[in-house]
């Protein structure tokens, strides 16, 4: 998001930066939300207010038109059920803006020996041992070097996963192979390094 402390922001801008604000979404998403409004507002050569459902049912052709994921189809119906919901405060129009159905796919799922020839392919033993980690307890990157010493309970083989995604705190399975070979404190190490290095 940009700088709003030394730019000049409209204040239709400034009003929904506020309402973001205030309802403590993450500044990944309200990037993304602002990003979709002015890429709408663009759209159209006028401000947002000024435009209405049909505005936004064309939009939305357009996109899908342009090849825009699904993924990405959807933040930017979710923003603009945001603007206009919450910012606006024209509770009729959000309702009426559909999501994309997402086609259904199945995942590639490897076969342990895959998993297995993957991992020992990996030369560092630290990016394997994080890799193994995030593997085995199904976490994401920024969750495996955020892991503590104080977030293994091995009593009953669980790890607390703190401040992932969307600021969750959550509690996961810890594969006993992890606790018996040591990676996870492989991956500390790691992580106390990393925080130190940020730090």
């Amino acid at each position: 998001m940009a700088d709003t402390t030394t730019t000049a922001v409209c204040p239709l801008r400034r009003r929904m930066i506020d309402d973001m604000m205030l309802r403590n979404l993450s500044p990944a998403t309200q990037r993304s939300y602002l990003h979709a409004v002015t890429k709408f507002s663009r759209y159209f050569g006028r401000s947002p207010d000024r435009l209405g459902l049909e505005d936004v049912r064309t939009f939305q052709v357009y996109l899908v038109l342009q090849g825009i994921s699904w993924p990405a189809l959807n933040q930017t119906v979710c923003a603009l059920r945001f603007f206009y919901g919450v910012t606006l405060n024209r509770g009729e129009i959000p309702g009426r803006i559909a999501y994309a159905r997402m086609p259904r796919k199945l995942p590639a799922v490897l076969s342990a020996d895959e998993v297995v020839r993957f991992l020992e392919a990996v030369p560092s033993l630290k990016a394997r041992a994080a890799l193994t980690t995030a593997y085995a307890a199904g976490l994401r990157v920024s969750e495996v070097v955020s892991l503590k010493v104080g977030d293994i309970d091995s009593d009953r083989m669980l790890l607390q996963v703190r401040n992932g995604k969307g600021a969750k705190d959550r509690t996961v399975m810890l594969s006993a192979q992890l606790l018996d070979i040591r990676i996870i404190q492989i991956v500390l190490g790691m992580a106390t390094y990393c925080q130190r290095t940020s730090g």
